[in-house]
Formats: structure tokens, C-alpha cells, sequence
């Protein structure tokens, strides 16, 4: 290509000096001269390339369009990791080299080095990071963090806004980056539950702003950040319909629990799963306060509405059953709400200064509450699923291994059933299971990988888990894989319950595997058998000086089941035991269980 004088903004000298330069240049100098050029604030004074720096030009003002991305992901059960591993491959498409990591696994002092970061990020329990952000957050919030300067970053947060604290962590992290000097390549999104249209929405921002850095444009063609089981095509946005195979009470007469024992069948899904993983379900709602919500409004339940943006359509009653959350109400949805009522009580309750009757109100109560409290509502039925949640999948921790248990999948689930405000309130998932779905009966499922809580790669290391109730399911899992893969390392379960005789779940297959030497040792505690309450840390400190021996040998230990409660007095209990037979401070024992969190030998799998 020659510039001509005449058809060009160029002198006669400058188009020769051009001419002359532009056959030499390859065609990725081309490309970065061009985005060079296009780049925000390249002028000649202020901006030049590296390597060709004026004299008497600090290397402080030299601009590198650098075509390197990191995404650092904290992540609970998966989805987060899910979301950054996809958009690292939507860039690598792009162009850009991408680097992936666990904040968990990123060490910290890289961080003066990146000039494209991305932060993909869950808040976890009451506005927590999830286990592997924790050191990177308590790093970038310490004196230690760096000035960030050259930095240009963008953060994904995904959360639940029925939650007091939604996406606390992405906001925390994304206040901080531009506190240290980071400039933001596209504001921070913050997704609800159902985050696959803003998550791609992000994308496609973030996109935008590194080509703008780059000096030209790259859309994403269809950016999806659901994670996929490898090798097929089911995913959370296109859901397997599982048969159930087997469906049984678990408790014992008498118990003050119903804990059910599902089986389905993933016969031609094409799904596979690891043990640790979890599966998730798109449940139904409760036929029953489906008809108390129609009947309510006076609605007519075979009405046809809109239920998503594509323009599909179903009944009322179909929607309202299998398409919208009805249980559970947040702050956005009375924001919503009070945008089409026009109650002043509701009104007022949003007001400045009513946070805490808010915060009360939310808690255990749902969209037929709503209904009632704040009516009358002069709107069409599709006026108020318009402001309604997609129902979101509840995920389980599988209870079974692949290699054992072929084209299956098991899960240990507990029935919620309370009383709130006057009404009986159940879990939607855990009822559906307990009490409507039968063998034959199908229901939709995708498996949710969980890289966070895996068996040691070497079958000799020791394992200690830690599972009362439910969170025994994910330790089935582990001791079905260990039997078939005849891996040798010792293993230690404490589990507990309300009592022996009805609630000791799985108590055959326990009792067989330690008799077969699967299972190394186990300690249980009932904690309605004794005139004392005893709970699986009280066992766990009753063997503290062979637990600690077991940590010294290299064992990794594995928590799952409630957070609130049990989960906080385990971590508490660790760090008794590591304090008194490590001899160490506290300081020092908060080190020991910090580091064994950093080499992914304390893992959680906790709700």
C-alpha cells in the first residue's frame, strides 16, 4: 500500500518516511501501532511504545498496551470458577493471553506486575469472600497492598439479594482496586441468582473496554458463563431430565427428622461428576401456595403469560409452579413491588430509617405475604411476574461415587418444614423430594463442579471428615471412589445426629467399610442421647492429640454441612486443638489452619 499526497492528511515527507516503513512491518507491528494509536491519551508527548523511550522521558509516563488478562476467581461451589474459565476462553478467542486462577493459588506480589486484571467473585454466608479469596482479599485490604497505578480491572460479583449483605465481596474488592489507583475497564455488575444474561452483559463490557485499550473492537458472538459438565451439552441453562430411580426415608420411626435418600439416573446424559461435586435441581413450587397465590389475587389460573425475555409462554399456574420464585422475597422485589402498589405502608417500610422492620419483614415470608400485606393491586398478573426471581437450582453435595454407582446419582436431603408468621412454610426443594416426586418421575438436574472440595491427588494422604446430618453426603461419595480405586491413605469420619437409633444415616455402610478397613476410624456423636448436648467438635477434642498428629502427618480435613453453627465451631475447635498440642499462640494456630487452607488441606463444603 503507497499513501498518496493528495488523497491523504499526510506531507509529502511524511508519506515518504511512511511509505518506506510500512512494507517493513510485520503484520502483528501493524496491529499494535494501530491499537497504539487508537489507545485513550497517546499523543506524542505523553505516550510512547517500550523500548523507544525520548530522552529525558521517565519510564513512569511510557504506555504499554499490554494484550495480557488475568481473572482471579473466588468461588464457593463452582459458579464463579465456572464464569472466569469461560470468559478466559471467550479472550483467548479473542486474541488476549489469558491467565485463570484461584485466588487461592495467585501470588500476591504479581499483582504490581498485571496491567489487565479481572475479579471474579461470590459473597459468601453474611457478606463473607468464599474460602480461597480469603488470603487474596485480607492481602489487598492490608498495608501491604500495592499501589496499583497501571491497572485497569473490571469485577464480577455474583450473589443473592435475599441476603442482607448482596455481593459484599465484589463490592469490597472493587472499592479497594480503585482505592490503590486501578482505573476501571467497565463498571462492576453485581448478579443476582440467575446471572447468565449479566454475567454475559460483563463480558461483553469488559471486551469493549481492553479493545479500546487495543484500539479496536472484538464483540462476544455469545458469551456464556454456565459451567458445562465436559462432554455434553447439559448444563445449568439446559438441564437433564434425571429419572428418579429410588426414593426412601433415611430416619428411622420416631425421628424428629425425614432425611431422603434419592437416586436418579444420568443413563444417555452424557454427565459425568467427581466426588466433591454438586448436583443441582430446578425444583417446582408447592402446588398448594401456587392455588393460595391464584386464589388471592383472584387471578385466573389458565391465563397465558410471558415467563423470560425470549417470549415464552404458559399458563398462570404453570408459570407461578415451575418458572418464578413465589418463597422467598428480598429487598429488590418490595422495591419492585412498590412501584406498582400504591400502599403507603410499604412505601414507608423502604423509607430512610426503617432498615430493621425491613430486615424483619423479609425474613420467613414469601410472595403470597406480600399479596396480602400490601394489596389492594390494581395490576394484571404479568405486571407482578414481571418483577418476580427465575426459580434458581438448589445444589446438593452428591452422595455417591461414578466409578461405583455407574450412569447414577445419589443425594442425601433434609426436609424443611417450619412455622413463620402464622403459616407452615417448607423448603421448596426438600418437600418436593420428600413428598411428590416418585420413582419414574423426572425432574431437571446439571452437575455443579466444586474444584474447592476434591480427594487428595495422592491416594496415601490421610483424610479427616467432618459431616453431622447431611454433610454426610459428600463423605459417601469419597469412601465409594476410595473403595473402588483401593486407595490406601487412612480416613477418620466424625459424624453426628439427634440419636443412634433413628438418625445415624448410612449406619450399615459405615459399619461395613470400617470393618473392611476403608474406613480407618470413626467417632459420633448423638447429641439428644446424653443428658448433655454433645456435638461432633466435643469428639473432635476428645481425640485432639491423634487429630493434630494426623494434620502433622499431612492429612487433609473436610467440613460440610451448616455454616452458621456448626461449620464456626469446627473451625473454632481446630484451632483449639492446633493451640494447645502444636504448643503454639493463637496468632500462631490461626497461621497453621491459614496455611492449610492455602495448600487446599482444609476444605468446606458448607451452606
Amino acid at each position: 500500500m503507497q499513501i498518496q499526497v493528495t488523497n491523504s492528511p499526510f506531507n509529502q515527507e511524511q508519506a515518504d518516511l511512511l511509505n518506506q516503513l510500512l512494507p517493513t512491518l510485520t503484520e502483528s507491528q501493524k496491529i499494535w501501532i494501530s491499537g497504539y494509536l487508537a489507545a485513550p491519551g497517546s499523543n506524542s508527548s505523553a505516550s510512547t511504545y517500550e523500548g523507544a523511550v525520548p530522552q529525558g522521558t521517565s519510564q513512569k509516563t511510557v504506555q504499554t498496551i499490554s494484550k495480557k488478562v488475568t481473572i482471579l476467581y473466588g468461588s464457593q461451589t463452582g459458579n464463579a470458577q465456572g464464569l472466569a474459565q469461560a470468559g478466559g476462553k471467550t479472550l483467548e478467542e479473542k486474541g488476549f493471553e489469558v491467565t485463570v486462577s484461584s485466588m487461592n493459588d495467585f501470588k500476591p506480589n504479581q499483582l504490581k506486575k498485571i496491567q489487565n486484571l479481572l475479579i471474579v467473585v461470590s459473597t459468601h454466608g453474611e457478606g463473607d469472600p468464599p474460602d480461597n479469596a480469603l488470603s487474596f482479599h485480607e492481602f489487598l485490604h492490608s498495608k501491604r497492598a500495592p499501589k496499583l497505578e497501571d491497572l485497569h480491572f473490571s469485577v464480577l460479583s455474583l450473589g443473592d439479594s435475599s441476603y442482607e449483605f448482596f455481593c459484599q465481596t465484589g463490592k469490597e474488592f472493587d472499592s479497594k482496586l480503585e482505592e490503590l489507583g486501578g482505573k476501571r475497564l467497565h463498571p462492576r455488575m453485581d448478579c443476582d441468582l440467575d446471572y447468565d444474561e449479566p454475567a454475559a452483559e460483563w463480558l461483553e463490557g469488559v471486551l469493549e473496554g481492553l479493545s479500546s485499550l487495543q484500539g479496536s473492537f472484538m464483540s462476544v458472538p455469545d458469551p456464556s458463563g454456565a459451567p458445562k459438565a465436559e462432554g455434553t451439552d447439559y448444563s445449568r441453562t439446559n438441564p437433564f431430565q434425571a429419572e428418579i430411580l429410588e426414593s426412601v426415608n433415611l430416619n428411622g420411626r420416631g425421628s424428629n427428622k425425614e432425611t431422603t435418600h434419592i437416586e436418579l439416573s444420568l443413563e444417555g446424559s452424557g454427565l459425568s461428576f467427581e466426588p466433591g461435586d454438586s448436583l443441582g435441581i430446578y425444583p417446582s413450587n408447592d402446588p398448594a401456595l401456587v392455588d393460595l397465590v391464584i386464589g388471592e389475587m383472584s387471578w385466573d389460573p389458565d391465563e397465558i403469560v410471558t415467563v423470560n425475555k425470549q417470549g415464552d409462554v404458559r399458563s398462570l399456574k404453570e408459570a407461578l409452579t415451575s418458572f418464578f420464585e413465589i418463597t422467598v422475597i428480598t429487598k429488590p422485589l418490595l422495591e419492585q413491588a412498590a412501584k406498582i402498589s400504591e400502599n403507603q405502608k410499604l412505601k414507608e417500610l423502604l423509607s430512610p430509617g426503617h432498615e430493621g422492620e425491613l430486615k424483619e419483614y423479609l425474613s420467613g415470608r414469601d410472595l403470597l405475604d406480600i399479596l396480602r400485606d400490601f394489596g389492594p393491586w390494581g395490576v394484571p398478573a404479568q405486571e407482578i411476574l414481571s418483577i418476580l426471581r427465575k426459580i434458581p437450582g438448589r445444589l446438593y453435595s452428591i452422595a455417591s461415587s461414578l466409578a461405583a454407582n455407574p450412569d447414577e446419582v445419589h443425594l442425601t436431603i433434609g426436609a424443611v418444614r417450619y412455622e413463620s408468621h402464622g403459616r407452615a412454610r417448607s423448603g421448596v426443594c426438600s418437600i418436593l423430594c420428600a413428598e411428590r416426586l416418585q420413582p419414574g418421575d423426572r425432574i431437571p438436574v446439571y452437575v455443579q463442579s466444586n474444584q474447592n472440595f476434591k480427594l487428595p491427588g495422592n491416594p496415601e494422604t490421610p483424610i479427616i471428615m467432618v459431616g453431622p446430618g447431611t454433610g454426610i453426603a459428600p463423605f459417601r461419595s469419597f469412601m465409594q471412589e476410595r473403595e473402588e480405586t483401593g486407595a490406601e491413605g487412612k480416613s477418620w469420619l466424625f459424624f453426628g445426629d439427634q440419636h443412634f437409633v433413628t438418625d445415624f444415616l448410612y449406619q450399615t455402610e459405615w459399619q461395613k467399610w470400617i470393618k473392611d478397613g476403608i474406613l480407618t476410624k470413626m467417632d459420633v456423636a448423638f447429641s439428644r442421647d446424653t443428658e448433655e448436648k454433645v456435638y461432633v467438635q466435643h469428639r473432635m477434642l476428645d481425640q485432639s492429640k491423634e487429630l493434630f498428629a494426623w494434620l502433622q502427618e499431612g492429612a487433609v480435613i473436610y467440613v460440610c454441612g451448616d455454616e452458621k453453627n456448626m461449620a464456626h465451631d469446627v473451625h473454632n475447635t481446630l484451632l483449639d486443638i492446633i493451640e494447645k498440642e502444636g504448643g503454639l499462640s493463637r496468632e500462631k494456630a490461626e497461621e497453621y489452619l491459614s496455611q492449610m487452607q492455602q495448600d487446599k488441606r482444609y476444605q468446606r463444603d458448607v451452606y
